[in-house]
């Protein structure tokens, strides 16, 4: 993991997840700077990675990176519910693995310039800088009613509404900077993240469109002819958390009969494999010393076996 601006988090969970998918190809839906496509082509000689990432940067570092691998490597650029249900077809049979980091990567937060810091001198916080929707769009003209809501969604913040009008009645706003300290004084102090991490959070899911992206991936997983494929699916917060736990509890139901049926009348034949971790794994306790990002890493295993 040398030169690299980005520390995989939960990389030895990665690597072990996957042992079972040796010879194949693992489908890596947030490539990133390849730090958990390099261990896992490290991991196994017998195992191709199609990376995909819609970040232009990203996918340059990961190019040059990942050179050393030849046709063992591959990259795709694009939305990766997209393309990643473009590759389940086009390779159907060799896929024994997808595995997505969701959220934003280190260095995106770390590069000032693209506006995910609350830090930030402008207010963009598009993971492909070529999307139409920006945090500038969101923050200057949706109304009241539509900052409060993906305030409360997408952040839990608790006094959304409070925060929405002083959004309002304070804008327009140029920068993150300028959003963080207009509305500093109403958010909650004396957690261990910034005040402002949950509005800034909750903006970059609705201008990436975050967790639409997560349940069309599943989705896609879902409705492939794929009969062998392990899933691993990293969040950092509840919202992204919860959607997967459903999705995975969902596929590992044999009677999806009403509760209150009287008896099974579906054929009880309907889970899809079964899930591997019962809880999330989470961080050991030197990788949070060394990487304070990896606190909030959950990772949630799935093997499909139809």
């Amino acid at each position: 993991m040398e030169n690299t601006p980005h520390i995989p988090v939960l990389y030895r969970e990665v690597v072990e997840a996957y042992k079972s998918c040796e010879k194949g190809i693992v489908i890596d839906c947030t490539l990133g700077y390849g730090g958990h496509t390099s261990l896992l082509l490290e991991a196994s000689s017998q195992r191709n990675v199609i990376g995909i990432d819609q970040d232009p940067t990203a996918i340059a570092f990961s190019t040059r990176r990942l050179e050393s691998y030849g046709e063992r490597i591959e990259i795709r650029q694009g939305r990766f519910s997209a393309v990643a249900k473009t590759i389940l077809s086009e390779k159907n049979g060799q896929v024994c693995g997808i595995l997505a980091d969701i959220g934003v990567s280190s260095l995106q937060l770390d590069i000032r310039e693209r506006g995910f810091s609350y830090e930030s001198d402008c207010l963009d916080m598009r993971m492909d800088p070529n999307a139409t929707l920006s945090a500038h769009e969101v923050v200057n003209t949706y109304s009241q009613s539509e900052l409060e809501k993906i305030l409360r969604d997408y952040g839990e913040v608790t006094n959304a509404r409070a925060v929405a009008e002083t959004m309002v009645k304070k804008r327009p706003f140029e920068s993150a900077k300028e959003l963080s300290n207009a509305i500093f004084h109403l958010m909650p102090k004396g957690k261990k993240i910034h005040p402002s991490t949950l509005v800034m959070q909750a903006i970059r899911i609705e201008v990436n469109d975050e967790l639409g992206e997560l349940t069309r991936l599943l989705d896609a997983i879902e409705q492939s002819s794929l009969k062998q494929l392990r899933v691993g699916i990293i969040t950092f917060h509840s919202l992204e958390d919860r959607i997967v736990k459903q999705r995975f509890t969902q596929w590992a139901k044999n009677c999806i009969c009403p509760d209150d049926a009287m008896r099974c009348t579906c054929g009880n034949n309907h889970s899809i494999g079964k899930v591997i971790t019962k809880k999330p794994l989470t961080a050991q306790e030197d990788e949070l010393r060394a990487n304070s990002r990896s606190r909030s890493a959950k990772l949630r295993v799935f093997e499909i076996n139809r």
